[in-house]
């Protein structure tokens, strides 16, 4: 497994937020990550970018253990974190947010790295030398996933993609996903749109009450339609 993550407890004082999590990701795959507001999604995801400290457990990423290394450095290995609200800086161009990307590994190499991410995201081309915080969500979305695909992550993680978007750009963005994916990319995706989730993913996990509720593939999840709706209010 590219990302292997056994046992993590992680608290806020004496609050609890993961209590014995176990969570893997293969070379090449989507695994999502479900569950409802405060389950700890954003939390293990924090935890994996190396944000936080978990009090006990195991995270090995390539090989390697990642427990205690600063974020940068866990970048640097392999493994980019697109937070939630996308974390724009709003006040730098979307140019200089691209730069910024590929700063953990000493910049930009050469101008062929932001053509190829100009194929990917013509709308960043036509927007690049426009401030950040003037884009729409959906365009703010695929800025911060271009950012993090600049630092040549092995691992992208991405925490709620299609918070506040409209339903056509989430689709636009599942399908960039499916693409990257095809390229070799492993993604771990935190998510409450869970149809469209499902439809795209290779395993799931969802979290409930900061413990695994739920492990296997999206049909067994569907073949778990009381589970859905009683712990995520949808289907």
């Amino acid at each position: 497994m590219l990302l292997q993550a056994k046992g993590i407890q992680v608290a806020y004082g004496e609050v609890a937020a993961l209590h014995d999590v176990s969570i893997s990701a293969g070379e090449g795959e989507i695994v999502a990550v479900l569950g409802a507001n405060g389950a700890g999604k954003t939390t293990l995801l924090r935890c994996l970018s190396g944000l936080l400290k978990p009090r006990q457990g195991s995270i090995e990423f390539a090989g390697t253990s990642i427990v205690g290394r600063p974020p940068s450095k866990i970048v640097r290995l392999g493994l980019s974190h697109v937070p939630e609200g996308r974390g724009m800086l709003s006040e730098l161009t979307v140019l200089e947010n691209l730069q910024l990307g590929a700063y953990a590994r000493g910049g930009l190499k050469d101008s062929s790295e932001l053509e190829e991410t100009f194929r990917l995201f013509p709308i960043l081309h036509e927007r690049q030398l426009q401030l950040s915080g003037m884009l729409s969500g959906g365009e703010q979305q695929m800025l911060a996933i271009a950012r993090s695909l600049l630092s040549r992550p092995r691992l992208l993680m991405v925490d709620e993609l299609s918070l506040g978007l409209a339903p056509r750009v989430v689709g636009e963005l599942m399908d960039l996903l499916l693409g990257l994916k095809k390229k070799g990319l492993t993604i771990l995706l935190v998510e409450q749109n869970v149809r469209q989730t499902l439809n795209i993913s290779d395993r799931v996990y969802m979290l409930l009450n900061g413990g695994v509720a739920f492990e296997g593939t999206p049909a067994a999840l569907r073949a778990e339609g009381n589970l859905i709706r009683t712990y995520l209010g949808t289907e």
